[in-house]
């Protein structure tokens, strides 16, 4: 179906994550993910220094009425009355959204307490499943520094495929070019609402 832009923000769940737009409340974490050593290696545009600039991310994030992203803080939620409810685990985009193209990039920053255990993947395949069953989007693409394996990890567990390298792409946080591996996955007829899906709800 036609990319249907601009849309409103909105609610995604998976098993263990809440996906909502951010909130200035979470500021505190949202810096102490903007000062993280990987975060600021590999994601170069977190310009996260200070209570200022966080509580500015979280009001650009939350702020989706260009249609140009979409923004989602990733929570932790209860199961079952176990584990850390309610705790702030990152925050995953999907961003330069191409309405004539019906394509999108998809980014994330995760907080260092909670990496190695599938909250990346579980939120890529969360938001892309949404993007492609109910935005209408045909590709999602995802990128990383050749030496950032663990995202590598993340496209494929999340079904993207590698298209391929881009040599001296990016400078990233040490101030150097570096190559980047370009994955996307691409919608087929009639199945990626099956494959990727995710529950919503309203603002």
């Amino acid at each position: 179906m036609p990319l249907q832009l601009p849309f409103q923000p909105i609610t995604l769940t998976t098993d263990h994550l809440l996906l909502r737009p951010p909130s200035v409340a979470e500021s505190p974490a949202v810096l102490e993910l903007g000062l993280d050593s990987d975060v600021r290696m590999w994601n170069p545009r977190c310009q996260i220094t200070d209570e200022a600039s966080a509580i500015e991310d979280c009001l650009a994030g939350a702020d989706w009425s260009d249609g140009s992203h979409a923004t989602f803080s990733i929570v932790y939620r209860p199961v079952h009355g176990h584990g850390p409810g309610g705790r702030y685990a990152g925050n995953i985009s999907l961003h330069g959204i191409d309405q004539v193209n019906a394509q999108a990039k998809v980014g994330y920053r995760i907080a260092r307490w909670t990496r190695g255990q599938g909250v990346a993947t579980a939120a890529v395949r969360c938001v892309v499943g949404w993007a492609l069953s109910e935005l209408g989007l045909n590709r999602v693409v995802l990128t990383h520094g050749v030496e950032n394996t663990a995202s590598c990890r993340v496209a494929q567990k999340a079904g993207f495929d590698l298209e391929g390298t881009l040599r001296m792409a990016k400078r990233f946080g040490d101030g150097r070019l570096h190559d980047e591996h370009l994955h996307a996955l691409v919608a087929q007829p009639g199945t990626a609402g099956r494959q990727l899906t995710s529950d919503r709800s309203g603002p």
